[in-house]
């Protein structure tokens, strides 16, 4: 196989499909046009199929037309990259790209969960529909991540709640809220295998949030003297906790 075809250069595709060595996968349509319209596949190049349940399988694409691509799995592995601590993210809904790099980025670092969430200050409802669209979205976001970041385990986006519901269920040992408090509360617990993280939106959580978090079991996370855009909080609150109780 030529360096050109290499499995180390082969693009990573998620399909919602059971893999079986020796059997056929048919790519879905937005990975099947950038297969062979963008990066102009042919028959015989190498792919990587992972299907989101931490599994991986190298494969060879056996058709590459306009209509559809098809790959023939070659082998079966279990998949990498999944971190030791299952961290279940609260996000506060932002607009925009803002809740994307969120995801993308929570993904990356290893989130085994994530939770949009509607809370007092935050400027965005959806409803119906558009809501339903705006989770497919994400969802999608999450997929290309994982493609991106090397995972085989697809983190659920979960319908968005309010933050009433999502703490009604919280029953991870370690439960932190981001907001100005008592620093260094990482280093009270033993290491933990679950833990939820909650974070608001640009205005912060309101008044009661924060008193419901704490009456939930929360405890406050403060991260440095400087405010911390909604999106760039998860970044640094998971690179700390994968780097106290995870694989960084």
């Amino acid at each position: 196989m030529s360096a050109k075809h290499s499995m180390g250069k082969a693009p990573r595709i998620h399909v919602a499909a059971e893999l079986q060595a020796g059997g056929d996968v048919v790519l879905p349509d937005g990975a099947a046009r950038h297969v062979a319209r963008v990066l102009r596949l042919g028959p015989g190049a190498p792919v990587i199929i992972f299907d989101g349940q931490g599994n991986e399988a190298e494969a060879i694409l056996t058709e590459a037309g306009r209509k559809q691509v098809v790959a023939r799995i070659e082998r079966v592995a279990a998949g990498r990259g999944e971190s030791p601590l299952a961290v279940h993210l609260g996000q506060a809904i932002s607009k925009g790209d803002r809740m994307d790099y969120a995801i993308q980025k929570a993904v990356e670092l290893g989130v085994a969960e994530i939770t949009p969430l509607y809370t007092d200050h935050g400027d965005v409802r959806l409803k119906g529909e558009r809501e339903a669209k705006k989770l497919a979205h994400w969802q999608a976001v999450a997929a290309s991540a994982c493609e991106q970041c090397g995972r085989a385990t697809l983190p659920p986006v979960h319908p968005p709640r309010s933050v009433a519901d999502w703490l009604a269920e919280r029953d991870e040992p370690l439960c932190l809220v981001l907001h100005p408090g008592t620093p260094g509360e990482l280093d009270r617990h033993d290491d933990p295998v679950r833990a939820a993280l909650l974070i608001g939106p640009e205005g912060g959580l309101s008044p009661a949030e924060v008193d419901a978090a704490a009456d939930a079991g929360f405890a406050s996370l403060t991260l440095g003297p400087r405010i911390l855009r909604t999106e760039t909080a998860p970044v640094v609150a998971l690179s700390l906790l994968q780097n106290r109780f995870g694989d960084l």
